[in-house]
């Protein structure tokens, strides 16, 4: 693995990247990317390495804003942002010596995947897709998943007050990213259920900023990235199961898409796709597959 840095919008991002040391001629190379609000070191770092065992040279990164990398305003959960830094990423992954520049793709798990598909419109240099346990919701999903019309109306002001106080005072406002008691967090469940994010041993790691960016929910709730698969016409993979999170929005991107594409169905449920060895083995393995066969 090596330390890495390349430019996004006028921030230095920091990544790592993974090779395989027995490789000695350019081979296909792809970003790995993960949920909304993570950094490189969850679980994109449990997919690179495996990716790297395959010749497949894997970029891990953190977004502006997040991790390592610069931006001046930190953890705010931006995807039409995020999906710039894939892009230049990407473009960032071709210029390396290891890398064939036209067998580039990306790796996109849960949030990362809307993110990606808004990175590959319009954009040569993606060449394959694959996403794990992708995150694709449209208006009905976001009612569902975070609390119908009121819900999601009290985010929506919520972010409006905020965003206005950081105009005001230059003072961003922060929720804490999940927990299991405090129901004003972005990611709010009684019970064990948020495990991967509150156990130090699984996604609570030090380098992670456990927190949202109030301001932030606006853009997140109305990001729609399902209508974009009808623009993508490179091969890509779906891996994910019934369990995960937004099942139904998969099979809605998937029946979206005209290009090459298939689904893998499995068991899991979604953070299992983060970290579980037989999860990650078994998704891991499908991408290797796909981008083999795609990227030759």
């Amino acid at each position: 693995m090596e330390s890495v840095t390349f430019y996004s919008q006028g921030s230095k991002l920091v990544g790592h990247l993974h090779r395989n040391r027995g490789a000695n001629t350019r081979g296909p190379g792809v970003v790995v990317v993960g949920s909304w609000t993570t950094v490189k070191e969850q679980m994109p770092s449990n997919y690179a390495p495996l990716m790297a065992d395959a010749g497949i040279t894997a970029l891990t990164f953190d977004f502006a804003g997040f991790g390592e990398s610069e931006g001046a305003l930190r953890d705010v959960e931006s995807p039409r942002r995020k999906a710039e830094d894939i892009r230049n990423a990407l473009l960032f992954l071709r210029t390396r010596a290891e890398v064939d520049p036209e067998r580039a793709g990306v790796l996109a798990i849960c949030a990362s995947a809307g993110y990606t598909a808004l990175a590959a419109l319009d954009e040569p240099a993606v060449k394959s897709i694959v996403m794990v346990a992708p995150w694709l919701h449209d208006a009905a999903i976001v009612k569902e998943m975070y609390g119908g019309d009121a819900g999601v109306a009290d985010r929506l002001a919520k972010a409006r007050a905020a965003r206005e106080h950081y105009v005001k005072t230059g003072t961003v406002d922060y929720v804490s990213a999940a927990s299991n008691s405090d129901p004003t967090a972005a990611m709010y469940s009684s019970g064990d259920a948020l495990d991967y994010y509150l156990n130090p041993k699984r996604g609570a790691i030090p380098q992670w900023g456990a927190r949202f960016a109030v301001m932030a929910w606006n853009e997140w709730l109305e990001f729609d990235p399902i209508p974009t698969a009808a623009r993508i016409n490179v091969p890509l993979r779906i891996v994910t199961s019934e369990q995960s999170a937004t099942p139904g929005g998969a099979k809605q991107f998937a029946a979206g898409l005209r290009g090459r594409h298939d689904v893998v169905w499995t068991s899991g449920i979604q953070f299992d796709f983060y970290d579980s060895p037989s999860s990650v083995r078994f998704a891991a393995d499908r991408a290797i597959e796909h981008f083999k066969r795609t990227l030759p």
